[in-house]
């Protein structure tokens, strides 16, 4: 399925043998009343109360007494541990431990037993406990009031070593939270007490908030207040030195009522879970190391026909509401929406209706987020039961007691990325397989695979080009994820087409006001993105048109022989050389590809992102069987042929939109197919159009390897005549032919005549000199004869020892001769 989900916990496997084993250790010594006496045969009871910051998962399961039992396993040991016994038949509500294991908070609640008379203090609904339990030993009432309370310790420490004073925070529903400050002490060697357990410091930490969230792994709270029926999200955060800092506040466009009130992530009591749960609203916030913000909220379900959800994207400005249909009338929803944090992903899933992967990095086209409606076999496949998104990728499926890391499954999405036929999923699929970062080199490796098949199949994108920069950005972005604004992430811009089965609202939201001005770690990255949304509208994207005018002005001074200076052109090239020797050491196999054979120094002044394109055309090769002798212009092009010069057009079409650079020996390779496999007047229309480039390596291979048949002969003046006048001259010594022998003749007088001031000549010839009685031919190469002996050096054509006036006199007579038909 879309989703893998990886088991870290199983209350059946790796809690219920070791209960089972207690039982019977302790039914063996004769001693029930000693160890925890559960029930045998029924632990419908047993089930999941807290995760810490630290993984260890907290337990309760009653005894055949009804006596409350509280264990522990420790995530990293993977043991189980017997933390305390309450010899009352209650019902919890929270329990909490500290990160030293020596002290146990809980709350708990009437039992719901018809006829029990009422265990806790007289007057009080839930009684809140602080337990010394290394070793269990007093028991201090914290509170026992008429209100349901939750409890949380801290871990604001990373160190192990054990702390002076633990902090615990208390929730009541009278919607205040306060923190008390717990000093415990040693005595009797390694025995915990708790110290002035009388009079235990605290403070109010919150008032008057109707919904809050726990963060463990970041130690965050945040809550939201209403002001002026305005909902308005705050966030506290939580430090190792005992401060706490209200880091932000941004108002919610939400509608909340005064009334209600909802936790979570605070435990995972059923207290709040007794009616259905598409009668409660849904919100949580989701953060990752990026500096993102993310609230997602779903109001309650007031019909069968749709659903309407919303995702707050604060680090980037705006928010989204989509709509999407439930099906027919009689598919009316049994069970809540889920949102899971996937970190750069965001999944919402209704069981049985639909599936929507968002992209909350960049969250401005939709077909970057993945939508499949109840008609995908992917509904099918996903998880009925409701989980709950811890911090970062941890999912509690609180019903079968399993505690999972939740990942995108990149095989399955591979796999659906071949099979599905629209568009804007192939686009979203792209680019989510491409974030999952796993095993990179085989994985590009599979899409150019599916690309090459399909190269031609999308018809609202470039394939080629969203390919090229999704897997250079998601290549990069882990390692520089400070640079994610100047990094281009799609080839689109604008994405107009609808999705089926959803639509959305954008609307811009307030962003979040920041209460400190000193941020580290996450707050930076969160600051850093609300500064450039607030100073960036609108907002800026990644734009090449710098890179293309420094390049062209680079190819225009070279052209021209003039340098702005030679260290900046050399340190150009210098580095081109060590990206190319860095990409052919990459290279475990032998290449295919023809290619790296020769310099390309135009190329070389843009050189970059060359080892995706060198991999496209590698498995073209391998996928048509090719290899490099095959290129013979002697003999007819093949199918296969023909099929790797369309993916170079192609590929050739997706780099000059993006700028990006080729390969050395990609044109050369790209004009000696497009010889082979097309008709001249086609060949020549792509030349003149700059599909194909007359490089000195193709044009010398051509002028060597054909022969001088009718045909090739036009061929061969048809591109002598496109080529720029210094490879022209270069080229023409390689083909013995009148038609040469003429340009080259052409060429050499144009250079002896251009600088020529007409000097007074003697009549006087000497005749014997001329092989042909012809006075104006005569007479004009006498004149080239004295230019050439005056100055030698000056003007020998250069690789043309041979050329001199006597070759242009034999030139011009065959040239006379041809055209006159002798």
């Amino acid at each position: 399925m879309a989703l893998r989900l990886i088991a870290d916990f199983d209350l059946g496997k790796d809690v219920l043998p070791w209960l089972r084993a207690q039982l019977a250790a302790s039914a063996a010594a004769g001693a029930r009343g000693g160890g925890p006496g559960v029930l045998e045969n029924n632990y419908e009871c047993l089930r999941v109360l807290n995760v810490e910051r630290n993984r260890n998962i907290i337990y309760t399961c009653k005894d055949d007494k009804g006596n409350v039992f509280f264990g522990l396993y420790d995530y990293q040991t993977k043991q189980n541990e017997h933390l305390y016994t309450f010899e009352k038949d209650l019902q919890v509500v929270s329990c909490s431990v500290n990160r030293e294991k020596t002290l146990l908070a809980t709350s708990l609640v009437q039992a719901a037993k018809e006829g029990k008379s009422n265990e806790l203090q007289p007057g009080s609904k839930c009684l809140t406990l602080l337990v010394e339990i290394h070793p269990i030993n007093n028991v201090k009432v914290l509170k026992a009031v008429d209100s349901y309370i939750w409890v949380q310790f801290l871990y604001p420490h990373v160190e192990s070593r054990p702390q002076p004073e633990n902090h615990l925070l208390l929730l009541s529903e009278e919607k205040y939270i306060e923190q008390f400050r717990i000093q415990v002490v040693q005595e009797d060697g390694n025995r915990v007490v708790i110290k002035n357990s009388g009079h235990l410091p605290r403070e109010r930490v919150v008032e008057d908030f109707v919904w809050a969230q726990w963060d463990m792994s970041e130690q965050r709270l945040y809550y939201i207040d209403l002001k002026k029926s305005r909902s308005v999200l705050k966030c506290i955060q939580f430090y190792a030195d005992e401060h706490f800092k209200l880091m932000f506040e941004a108002p919610l466009d939400i509608s909340l009522s005064d009334s209600g009130f909802k936790l979570v992530n605070f435990g995972y009591s059923d207290l709040q879970d007794q009616e259905e749960l598409s009668e409660h609203l849904t919100l949580c916030v989701f953060t990752n190391h990026t500096g993102s913000l993310c609230v997602c909220y779903c109001p309650n379900f007031d019909s069968c026909e749709q659903i309407t959800y919303s995702v707050f994207y604060f680090h980037k400005g705006h928010s989204k509401t989509f709509t999407t249909s439930l099906g027919s009338v009689d598919s009316c929803v049994t069970k809540g929406i889920t949102f899971l944090n996937l970190d750069y992903y965001v999944a919402v899933y209704l069981p049985g209706h639909f599936f929507h992967l968002l992209n909350i990095q960049h969250p401005d086209l939709i077909c970057h987020s993945l939508f499949l409606t109840e008609n995908s076999e992917v509904i099918g496949m996903l998880p009925h039961s409701p989980l709950q998104s811890l911090s970062g990728s941890l999912v509690l499926d609180s019903c079968s007691g399993k505690l999972y890391r939740a990942l995108l499954n990149q095989s399955y999405l591979l796999e659906f990325l071949w099979n599905t036929r629209l568009d804007c999923e192939r686009m979203a699929l792209l680019h989510c397989v491409l974030s999952c970062g796993r095993d990179p080199r085989r994985l590009e490796a599979k899409i150019i695979q599916w690309i090459s098949e399909n190269i031609s199949a999308c018809h609202s994108f470039d394939l080629i080009q969203e390919f090229i920069i999704a897997s250079s950005y998601w290549s990069i972005y882990p390692e520089t994820s400070n640079m994610d604004k100047l990094l281009p992430y799609s080839s689109l811009l604008t994405w107009d087409t609808e999705i089926p089965g959803i639509t959305l609202v954008t609307e811009e939201i307030p962003l979040p006001l920041m209460k400190v001005h000193s941020f580290k770690g996450y707050w930076e990255k969160l600051n850093s993105n609300l500064e450039y949304v607030k100073y960036s509208k609108p907002h800026l994207y990644y734009n090449n048109s710098v890179v293309r005018r420094e390049w062209h002005n680079l190819i225009s001074e070279e052209k021209t022989g003039k340098r702005r200076s030679t260290v900046y052109v050399r340190n150009i090239l210098d580095n081109a050389i060590k990206v190319i020797s860095n990409l052919e050491a990459k290279n475990l196999e032998p290449r295919l590809t023809p290619l790296f054979q020769e310099e390309d120094n135009h190329q070389q002044l843009l050189i970059g992102l060359l080892d995706l394109i060198c991999q496209i055309l590698e498995a073209s090769w391998r996928k048509h069987n090719l290899h490099p002798w095959a290129l013979n212009f002697n003999r007819q092009a093949s199918t296969a042929e023909f099929a790797v010069f369309h993916i170079m057009t192609r590929i050739l079409e997706a780099t000059n939109t993006l700028f990006l650079p080729l390969p050395p020996g990609f044109h050369t390779l790209h004009m000696i197919l497009g010889v082979r496999c097309l008709p001249l007047h086609n060949l020549l229309h792509y030349i003149d159009h700059g599909v194909l480039l007359l490089t000195e390596a193709a044009v010398t291979r051509l002028m060597k390897d054909l022969d001088n048949t009718e045909k090739n002969e036009k061929l061969k003046f048809s591109i002598i005549m496109r080529l720029p006048p210094l490879t022209g001259q270069k080229i023409c010594r390689l083909w013995d032919h009148p038609v040469s022998s003429n340009i080259i003749s052409r060429n050499h007088v144009k250079r002896l005549l251009q600088n020529y001031n007409k000097q007074p000549w003697s009549s006087v010839m000497d005749k014997s000199s001329f092989s042909v009685e012809f006075l104006p031919l005569n007479y004009f190469i006498h004149i080239l004869t004295d230019i050439e002996s005056s100055n030698p050096a000056l003007y020998a054509f250069e690789g043309h020892d041979n050329v001199d006036a006597k070759f242009v006199e034999e030139a011009a007579l065959k040239h006379t001769a041809m055209l006159l038909g002798l």
